[in-house]
């Protein structure tokens, strides 16, 4: 079986892990397609055009990058084990307190340059884009007070060392989808979905299945501000979500517990709440601003 990554480290990384529980694959590194720099699917559209040309099997995507709708001919066929989907901060604070005034802090992210500025209006967040060793490499030459990464992709990196702290769900709800890993395939193909499924872990299929739905029913794209993340908890489903402007000068934020065994109606409901507070319009605003600040 072969398995499509993109080839950056930690893409690579992901994928090894997905190969060594699979056992007997061949990794086919791809390289990105182009496109703008915001946009996290072009990050899946190299990994997609692998398979649907015949190139691979199975195709590994951080499911944060994922977006809601996909070509009819592949299918997601599983989720593994998930990893910390909490956001990192690395720099020299040991929490969001800390973090002296006025800060430049880096992040290639409105979700998380939002809530930082929600928190924190004071702080001077810039923009910082390139692989994980890039942006680091940026912090250690003194460009900048702290940068925000994904704690699950420095995990897989041996990177845990350089995280100062990691945000509280209510400081920063992740993206939906962050720290877990997304297999796809093609559309009835039955062995890869078969492998890919030996594989899932139910509670990273649940809490994958509640953010989606919740996220479809916001109407939310890759390019807007919003976090969504659900968690097992004490027997019940948590879900939390976020949605602001980039400037964080607005934001609804909300949360809910519920039957682990409907994920979707759960994630759903979220939604609902946060439309009802209104969630739609502030993101709505948010797009235009990232498409006015893009031209």
């Amino acid at each position: 079986m072969r398995i499509a990554t993109r080839s950056s480290a930690l893409a690579v990384a992901q994928a090894e892990a997905v190969a060594a529980a699979l056992g007997g694959v061949e990794l086919v590194r791809v390289s990105n397609v182009d496109g703008e720099p915001g946009d996290k699917a072009r990050f899946v559209r190299s990994v997609e055009g692998a398979l649907l040309d015949g190139q691979a099997d199975l195709g590994v995507h951080s499911a944060k990058d994922v977006p809601g709708e996909m070509a009819a001919e592949l299918a997601l066929v599983g989720v593994p084990e998930r990893e910390d989907p909490a956001d990192a901060f690395v720099g020299g604070a040991a929490t969001l307190d800390e973090i002296p005034q006025g800060a430049r802090i880096g992040t290639a992210s409105l979700r998380r340059r939002s809530q930082l500025l929600a928190a924190r209006p004071d702080l001077d967040v810039v923009e910082v884009r390139g692989n994980v060793d890039t942006r680091l490499r940026k912090l250690a030459d003194g460009d900048l007070d702290g940068i925000v990464l994904a704690a699950a992709g420095l995990r897989r990196l041996d990177l845990e060392r350089e995280i100062a702290f990691r945000f509280a769900a209510d400081q920063m709800v992740p993206a939906p989808g962050q720290g877990a890993l997304a297999l796809q395939a093609r559309a009835g193909d039955g062995e890869p979905a078969a492998a890919a499924a030996g594989i899932s872990d139910r509670e990273a299929l649940v809490e994958f299945t509640a953010e989606r739905a919740a996220t479809a029913a916001l109407e939310a794209t890759c390019e807007t501000p919003l976090g969504i993340c659900a968690r097992h908890m004490e027997g019940t489903l948590a879900v939390a979500g976020y949605a602001g402007l980039p400037d964080g000068g607005e934001w609804v934020r909300d949360a809910l517990r519920g039957d682990p065994e409907q994920p979707a109606a759960l994630g759903e409901a979220l939604a609902e709440r946060m439309l009802a507070a209104g969630a739609g319009e502030i993101l709505k605003r948010a797009a235009e601003s990232s498409a006015g600040s893009s031209r």
